[in-house]
């Protein structure tokens, strides 16, 4: 390893260790305040040395990790979410009469998955990084509450059970594919398809189904999304942000390396199931989102629609016409929901006080006559969820109707259209509940934020209007780091 590919790696190393400072911090002196200074300060080191890392780029750091520039731009979008979701974790653990340190190192070496996978060219770094993304996020996901909280218990086994059986499935066809292929690195598999006929054809598709269903689980991609609901609600907000956010963000990162670097896209089997994929996530997932009361299962199902939009700008990739619009429109789309989504959650957070979360529609009634900066914030969230103009969210909503109209993509296009038809009416429903002239459970903790948390709150409503009103310095950015990929 040259001490350039070596240099490249500054921001994971950086944040190893300060995971390793935060171990000993608690080891001999638990205190709050001191382990969230330590975790944002590496955190900020983390993403400020992306600056001198860029330098040197692109470098094959290790044979497992590429470090160019679509993993730039990814990785600081995975520490710029981190940066601002960690004070909302400090927002609600601070309530808490117990010490809850850990949770801080358990976030950081989620982060250091999320790294792994924005910048994994190889299906060993894939299946090591969502491991080490995966398991601090069962631990967080049960991570109690307050003493005898067992819904967040009852959520981590599930998504233990379940998110262990979609890693054996992501496995066996990583062997599968690797029996056909004879690498594990990211390759084109469409020469080796029409080369070798007979059975390895079917070991070769089977393989790549396999794979999909094993991150289709983790993206809550429809029909592997049922445990998401479930989750979302058990689970304590500052985990379920996280895995709202962070979380995906990365995972569908390298998706779509993964889909241009194998050239996914000349494989019409595969093609054809990540289309009936997105149709039913974006059809099902705004569907259901209607029936619920409860806003942490809204937004669990409205991220299964988005994510079902983010698959039809996957599907607009295209050999004749190139993958540059289709890059750029997962990368803004991307952003967007990672802002607005982290926006709401805020709201949640502000509201919850030390014996509950505010987690229904109930706890949103009237929001705007007791806390006009909290309904504010949520109302451009859900505004922004929907696709509505001069927000983050509608720009995003845009690259995805052009990328599949530059790919005549005329089938999802129309369900694109009816599903976010149909998110509109349950996002503006919360809105609505936020006018009603009287009021809903009243928090103390609400009037009395944390300066970082009121901080992140002012950034997201910045950015989510700034970006909306005012694009091109996003879109230039985005099309200027993610030419590695195109």
């Amino acid at each position: 390893m040259t001490a350039d590919a070596l240099f490249s790696l500054l921001p994971l190393i950086l944040l190893a260790l300060t995971a390793v400072g935060l171990v000993l911090l608690i080891g001999f002196y638990r205190n709050l305040q001191l382990s969230f200074a330590l975790a944002m300060g590496g955190l900020l080191l983390a993403l400020v040395s992306l600056l001198p890392v860029a330098g040197v780029l692109p470098q094959q750091a290790t044979p497992l990790l590429i470090m160019d520039s679509y993993a730039l731009f990814f990785s600081g979008l995975t520490l710029v979410t981190a940066l601002l979701l960690l004070p909302l974790c400090h927002e609600h653990w601070r309530r808490q009469t117990s010490l809850n340190d850990e949770f801080y190192l358990l976030f950081l070496l989620a982060v250091m998955g999320a790294l792994v996978l924005v910048a994994s060219n190889h299906f060993v770094s894939l299946f090591l990084g969502l491991e080490l993304l995966s398991l601090p996020l069962v631990i967080m996901v049960g991570y109690p509450f307050k003493p005898g909280f067992t819904p967040s218990l009852e959520a981590a086994v599930k998504y233990l059970v379940l998110s262990g059986a979609a890693s054996a499935m992501l496995l066996f066809g990583i062997a599968l594919i690797y029996l056909h292929s004879g690498t594990l690195a990211f390759a084109p598999l469409e020469p080796g398809l029409i080369r070798l006929p007979g059975p390895q054809n079917p070991l070769l598709l089977t393989g790549l189904i396999l794979a999909l269903a094993g991150i289709a689980f983790k993206l809550s991609l429809v029909p592997f999304h049922f445990w998401t609901p479930d989750v979302y609600q058990g689970a304590p907000l500052p985990a379920t942000a996280l895995l709202a956010t962070l979380a995906k963000g990365a995972l569908f990162a390298l998706l779509l390396r993964f889909y241009l670097l194998s050239e996914g896209y000349l494989i019409g089997p595969l093609v054809w199931a990540l289309t009936l994929i997105a149709i039913a996530s974006m059809l099902a997932g705004n569907l259901l989102a209607l029936l619920q009361d409860n806003l942490k299962r809204l937004l669990a199902y409205s991220s299964i629609g988005h994510f079902g939009y983010l698959l039809v700008a996957l599907l607009a990739v295209s050999q004749s016409l190139g993958t540059a619009l289709a890059v750029e429109a997962v990368s803004y789309y991307l952003v967007a929901y990672l802002f607005s989504t982290l926006a709401a959650f805020a709201v949640l957070v502000r509201l919850s006080g030390e014996d509950r979360e505010a987690e229904t529609l109930e706890d949103c009634r009237g929001l705007f006559w007791r806390h006009p900066w909290l309904a504010t914030t949520l109302t451009l969230a859900m505004l922004s969820l929907a696709g509505i103009p001069l927000t983050i969210g509608f720009v995003g909503k845009f690259y995805i109707f052009a990328a599949a109209v530059e790919e005549s993509l005329w089938l999802v296009l129309l369900v694109v259209v009816i599903a976010s038809g149909i998110g509109l009416f349950y996002y503006l429903r919360v809105i609505l509940m936020m006018t009603h002239q009287d009021a809903g459970p009243e928090s103390d903790e609400a009037s009395a934020p944390h300066w970082s948390s009121h901080t992140v709150t002012g950034i997201l409503v910045a950015a989510t209007l700034w970006f909306g009103v005012y694009p091109a310095p996003l879109i230039t950015l985005i099309r200027h780091l993610t030419l590695a990929v195109n």
